[in-house]
């Protein structure tokens, strides 16, 4: 009888070391978001950028604003409204780049000169437009009828700016 042949093992290569196991204690960075992937989704549809910021009360102010336009032209009164669709537009534009942009800012704990994202305008904005639809729902006021009075939003408009800039000078122009 033969004996087994001793075969010598195998030469195996090492195994490699166990992966370091990484731990952070620092904050979590989010990542930024792109001011144009926000000017593109608004493009699509008035809103969707604001949602891309993470701003949800002007995504809704935006997107009413351009369905009431698109509604009132419908309606038969297009002079004010078919002006007034591509302002909320284009507004809506540039509102999302620079609002990704005041994301990014305070992501980077940098200073934010103008920080509209927080203010209550929004909130009120949207309360006063719900509140219209909900009266002409109910049959006690017809939105049409409010037409011939849209010059009193720019008498609006021309007074708050006129009082912005009067604090301006009051304040030597250093206004936040």
């Amino acid at each position: 009888m033969s004996s087994p042949e001793s075969i010598p093992p195998a030469e195996f290569p090492p195994l490699p070391p166990p992966p370091a196991t990484v731990v952070t204690t620092g904050p979590v960075v989010r990542l930024p978001k792109s001011p144009w992937v926000a000017l593109l989704l608004s493009l699509l549809m008035p809103g969707l950028g604001q949602i891309y910021n993470g701003q949800f009360a002007k995504a809704l102010t935006f997107f009413v604003a351009f369905s009431g336009s698109i509604f009132l032209i419908a309606e038969g009164h297009p002079l004010p409204f078919a002006v007034f669709l591509p302002f909320v537009i284009f507004w809506n534009m540039i509102d999302a780049y620079r609002g990704a942009e005041v994301v990014n800012a305070r992501g980077l704990r940098a200073s934010v000169v103008e920080d509209e994202a927080e203010s209550p305008a929004w909130g009120v904005g949207l309360a006063v437009m719900g509140a219209l639809l909900l009266l002409n729902n109910l049959g006690w006021l017809h939105l049409g009828a409010l037409v011939p009075y849209w010059p009193v939003l720019l008498i609006g408009a021309g007074i708050v700016l006129l009082r912005r800039s009067m604090q301006r000078k009051g304040t030597g122009g250093t206004s936040v």
